[in-house]
């Protein structure tokens, strides 16, 4: 795969896709958010790909948010275009992707880098990484699910706290609140990612599809979360990955998922 604003690398079955302008602190832009959505799909269909990493490339950045420029005179129409095709296209794709994916936050991650981020499963954080949602003070609000998914993982005073003054809140505040998973050292950053996407590729890829899916329908409706739970439960039993994990458990062996 070739494309301009992003990069990738592969280690095992672990891909990790940098954003790769630099000169705009890796800015968001259309045709970025275009070449995501194609990396997401393509990944999704490899059957090798059991886990992804999402960072920002060099040391000053994870995504310092949209690019402006773009969309400094939109109309009101094409504002809501602009947030339901990133929806539609990248957040929430991520959000409900199959596969856990890993925001790996190197620096600035602002706006719509943040939300980025909150659509990942899981947030590690470098200790010079700076998180906040200034949209406010451009005379916006987050369009890219900050208002929604931020509540959800810090409550609601906090996450108003934030985007209500439009000020980032330092790495260790942030693993406070509980946004960020792991905090460590710059240089420890893709180590701890790596690692972590590495213990879950051990896993049954299929059983985590089931659990991310169910614990995302009990966010969105939490009247319906403990009905999808009940219902995936129940599906797991039909699967490959239940026998080789079960038989594996009573075998006194570690299972093998990646053959199956």
């Amino acid at each position: 795969m070739n494309f301009k604003n992003i990069s990738i690398s592969s280690s095992k079955s672990i891909r990790t896709i940098y954003i790769s302008r630099q000169k705009q602190l890796n800015a968001l832009n259309a045709q970025t958010l275009e070449e995501l959505s194609m990396c997401l799909g393509q990944f999704l269909e490899d059957k090798d790909v059991r886990g992804l990493i999402i960072t920002g490339e060099g040391k000053k950045s994870f995504v310092a948010g949209a690019d402006i420029k773009e969309f400094a005179k939109y109309s009101s129409n094409e504002g809501l275009k602009l947030s339901e095709k990133g929806h539609k296209t990248v957040f929430d794709v991520i959000y409900n992707y199959p596969k856990p994916i890993i925001a790996a936050i190197n620096g600035y991650c602002l706006g719509g880098g943040l939300e980025l981020a909150l659509a990942c499963h899981i947030r590690i954080g470098s200790s010079n990484a700076l998180l906040g949602l200034p949209e406010v003070s451009l005379g916006l609000i987050p369009g890219y699910g900050g208002t929604q998914r931020l509540p959800a993982l810090i409550g609601r005073g906090r996450a108003l706290e934030m985007i209500l003054n439009g000020k980032p809140i330092t790495a260790e505040q942030a693993y406070e609140w509980g946004l960020l998973n792991h905090l460590v050292d710059q240089e420890d950053l893709l180590d701890k990612a790596q690692k972590l996407a590495e213990s879950f590729s051990n896993n049954s890829l299929l059983a985590q599809s089931h659990a991310i899916a169910a614990v995302n329908r009990g966010l969105i409706d939490p009247s319906k979360g403990q009905e999808e739970e009940i219902k995936r439960f129940g599906a797991c039993f039909q699967t490959s990955d239940f026998k080789e994990g079960v038989g594996a458990f009573l075998e006194k062996r570690r299972p093998d998922f990646n053959n199956l």
